[in-house]
């Protein structure tokens, strides 16, 4: 009987309880063990749930019980989870984490660790929650140098502006939406300013690269400032709006990685990605591209990567899984990347006529432009070029009241 103890009872947390003690037969059979539930950590109480004699309130507890070879983090954040998971791979526990803030923090550092101690640190359900993503690339892509990673990481973000691209909802509306039907929370900071897939980035960029990306490397811009009127506009070019997670290998051996609102062709794969549903596209040398898509959170789908990983430990208690990166430094990310690309442009002007003669003289060759004299606004995308080129050139404008720049993919 293999003894497995879980530290939180949140929403994923009683999901991974209820999956593991419903579903015990069946993982054990695949497994090849009895799986048995021995603690659950909270420090608040659950009495009339039929496991409540499993709760215990003192994580030294689950610690000091040698009987207790796979440990869940589920609690989220770093305190106290960051101490509490390296006592745990320290005494020989492995393992397994929904929290995708710890392993962008602290990934390399817990994976040595773990390997130190001939243990497991898993986080499948960092990423993709319900989506096998981590797993595949060091398996089944393992004989592939990935070039780039690109994709909407964020379900809550994906949902608010799937609302204001279909329903014409404003932002605010959509979020107050998103909160009442519990995709969103109450202060859904982490979302909506990008902070969430920001954190997902770093774990897939240092997965697929080799070293540690920290979140304050990734250049993050969340939607707060996404209005109707670039919904509109992105529609009218072709486009919908996605927030979009990218980091990509440079000739130089170093990466760019950032997170922002981006302009999605209608062509590509990623614009019909809708609702709360994420999808991660990996681009390698010998595959070209792949994509996997899902509900990237969830009670049910994240709990059930916990389990997958909880599973995967237990079969691999005497042997340890390949799953490594290098701790990161300042050079590896380059955050003065000058990317080549187009730009979606909305000018607001003070004196229409004036820019419009300025557009017209800084901006000769664009073909992608709608004038409105009325709202004194100019949208266009720009022709391809290098990031610091147009906006050397926006520079020059007069007359302007402000200028926002997006993103774009083809």
């Amino acid at each position: 009987m293999i003894d497995v103890a879980i530290m939180g009872h949140g929403v994923v947390g009683s999901g991974v309880a209820e999956i593991l003690i419903n579903h015990k037969d069946r993982i054990s059979k695949r497994v090849k063990e009895e799986v048995n539930v021995k603690y659950i950590l909270d420090l608040r109480s659950f009495e009339d749930l039929a496991y409540s004699e499993k709760f215990v309130k003192d994580f030294n507890v689950i610690l000091n019980d040698d009987s207790v070879k796979v440990v869940a983090e589920v609690m989220g954040g770093i305190n106290p989870a960051y101490d509490f998971v390296k006592k745990c791979l320290t005494a020989g526990k492995s393992v397994v984490t929904s929290n995708k803030e710890l392993v962008a923090a602290k990934g390399a550092e817990l994976i040595k660790i773990a390997s130190d101690n001939n243990v497991n640190f898993l986080f499948e359900a960092s990423v993709g929650g319900g989506i096998p993503v981590l797993r595949p690339m060091v398996q089944c892509l393992s004989a592939n140098q990935i070039d780039e990673i690109w994709g909407i990481l964020n379900g809550t973000t994906n949902f608010i502006l799937n609302k204001m691209i279909v329903d014409n909802m404003d932002f605010d509306t959509a979020l107050k939406l998103a909160q009442d039907l519990g995709f969103a929370e109450k202060n859904p900071a982490a979302d909506i300013e990008g902070h969430d897939a920001c954190r997902k980035i770093c774990i897939l960029s240092a997965l697929a690269f080799g070293k540690h990306v920290y979140p304050e490397q990734v250049k993050t811009k969340g939607i707060s400032q996404i209005s109707l009127d670039d919904v509109t506009y992105a529609d009218s070019f072709g486009y919908v709006i996605k927030l979009i997670g990218h980091a990509k290998k440079l000739n130089n051996g170093k990466i760019t990685a950032d997170v922002s609102p981006t302009l999605v062709s209608r062509d590509s794969i990623l614009s019909g990605v809708n609702g709360v549903f994420n999808c991660i596209m990996i681009n390698g040398d010998q595959t070209g591209e792949v994509a996997f898509y899902g509900k990237g959170a969830g009670k049910e789908a994240t709990a059930s990567a916990v389990v997958a990983d909880i599973m995967d430990c237990i079969k691999h208690i005497p042997a340890r899984k390949y799953l490594y990166w290098e701790d990161g430094d300042e050079t590896f990310v380059d955050t003065a990347y000058d990317n080549y690309g187009k730009l979606y442009i909305l000018l607001k002007a003070e004196n229409f006529a004036s820019v419009l003669n300025q557009f017209q003289n800084l901006f000769p060759d664009c073909k992608q432009v709608i004038k409105n004299e009325f709202t004194k606004e100019i949208a266009f995308i720009t022709e391809p070029d290098y990031e610091s080129v147009i906006k050397n050139k926006l520079s020059q404008f007069t007359d302007i009241k402000s200028i926002k720049t997006l993103k774009t993919l083809a």
